[in-house]
């Protein structure tokens, strides 16, 4: 299995290409602010052809290039509909704190075709099977993919692709609109705790980290997992 990722734009945002490998079909997940040229040179490097863009979540860090991406390469975007409403109007779901100069060589709006994603559903895209979760809490269409250890063969181990749900060290944010500290932490207790500790999780901003060091070190998922539902003032938050 293929993934080649690379932070794009202001926030550093982690846009993904995954394919079962080189030369073959791929899907793009989370192209943000300025991901455009990033996702070309992504394909071109690896021989790949798009088939599909799927999104973690609405906010504008992570889909503010899905309109260019999907008009380049004729494909679908797929998102929850809680959030769809933020890929023609990010402002609202920045709570209009930013304002008009974040929107600066941004195009706005929804690419030609738009399919939802729902909790448990299964995607088969690109020859590989994606498994939808859906996490609320950093805001109300929040989802992960996952892929497990069979899609990239015995040796490799399966994969969460975590949006802002889950950091290295830390969560999302959950202060902006559609944000809830308590959907965050069943996200976690529903999502994340029963996925084991070999899984690579590939998040959306920062490194990539596993389960079993966030079960041993993250302070959210570690009160979490002792049923304490706190956390608040644990570590910094991370996320648009």
């Amino acid at each position: 299995m293929l993934i080649a990722g690379f932070p794009a734009g202001a926030w550093g945002t982690n846009c993904y290409l995954v394919a079962p490998a080189a030369g073959e079909e791929c899907v793009i997940i989370d192209p943000g602010h300025q991901a455009t040229e990033g996702v070309a040179d992504t394909v071109r490097k690896h021989g790949l052809k798009p088939v599909a863009v799927i999104l973690s979540h609405g906010h504008l860090d992570h889909v503010a290039s899905v309109v260019p991406v999907c008009g380049a390469h004729d494909v679908p975007a797929w998102i929850h509909p809680a959030d769809r409403y933020m890929m023609s109007d990010p402002e609202k779901g920045l709570g209009r704190s930013i304002g008009t100069p974040l929107m600066d060589g941004i195009t706005v709006g929804e690419p030609s075709d738009v399919r939802v994603l729902t909790d448990g559903a299964a995607l088969r895209l690109a020859g590989l099977d994606f498994t939808v979760a859906h996490a609320p809490g950093h805001t109300k269409g929040s989802v992960t993919f996952g892929l497990p250890e069979a899609a990239g063969g015995a040796d490799i181990p399966p994969v969460l692709f975590s949006g802002d749900l889950l950091f290295a060290g830390s969560v999302g944010r959950t202060d902006l609109p559609g944000g809830d500290h308590a959907e965050m932490l069943a996200s976690l207790a529903r999502v994340c705790l029963p996925l084991d500790d070999s899984t690579v999780v590939l998040s959306g901003h920062g490194p990539q980290t596993t389960i079993g060091r966030e079960r041993a070190t993250n302070p959210y998922l570690r009160e979490v997992a002792a049923g304490l539902g706190g956390g608040q003032d644990a570590a910094p938050r991370r996320g648009m």
